[in-house]
């Protein structure tokens, strides 16, 4: 008996350490997430506003959240139409700065910040992590110690051997806005 509760405690302890991987929604998740909800409270988002959200939160479960709230807090009507999604756009973006962005960005080092603000500058996309540390004036061995806590942290991954993406949409875009 002693052995059977003891392997039910160990599945359940590994159950207390299972993470599972939230990246972006697809398009078909993505539209259910924002129009679902909005739905349940008599709103509706017409086709062309949920496509701009979408596209400009790249699916991320968070973003659509906050881009969906925003539209439907610029409009007293429904449907929420393009136009409230534009509208919503600066304060969503805003938002998403002051209470997204910015506590991650804080917690990080000097040199974390400087490596991500180089990524950033380097543009969209996975960026190979030797041009990250050319335009540092270092070569990759030297970054090592800067770069692994990004990873460990989930600022960044590495998609492949020798590249460095950041982990969630937009980041890059707050690093350019911010000018951090």
């Amino acid at each position: 008996m002693a052995v059977k509760l003891s392997g039910d405690a160990k599945s359940y302890a590994e159950r207390l350490f299972e993470y599972p991987d939230i990246g972006p929604l697809d398009a078909a998740e993505a539209r259910r997430a924002l129009v679902e909800p909005a739905a349940e409270a008599n709103v509706i988002f017409k086709d062309a506003a949920i496509a701009a959200v979408i596209e400009r939160t790249k699916g991320y479960p968070y973003f659509l959240q906050e881009w969906g709230y925003q539209a439907w807090n610029t409009t007293d009507k429904s449907p929420v139409t393009l136009a409230d999604v534009e509208a919503a756009g600066d304060i969503a973006v805003r938002r998403l700065d002051q209470n997204f962005f910015r506590s991650r960005y804080e917690r990080l080092s000097g040199p974390q910040k400087e490596y991500l603000r180089v990524m950033a500058e380097l543009g969209p996309g996975p960026r190979r992590t030797g041009d990250i540390a050319k335009a540092m004036g270092k070569n990759s061995s030297q970054l090592g110690p800067t770069r692994d806590p990004l990873i460990t942290n989930g600022m960044i991954y590495s998609p492949r051997y020798g590249y460095a993406a950041f982990t969630v949409p937009l980041f890059d875009e707050f690093m350019r806005r911010a000018q951090l």
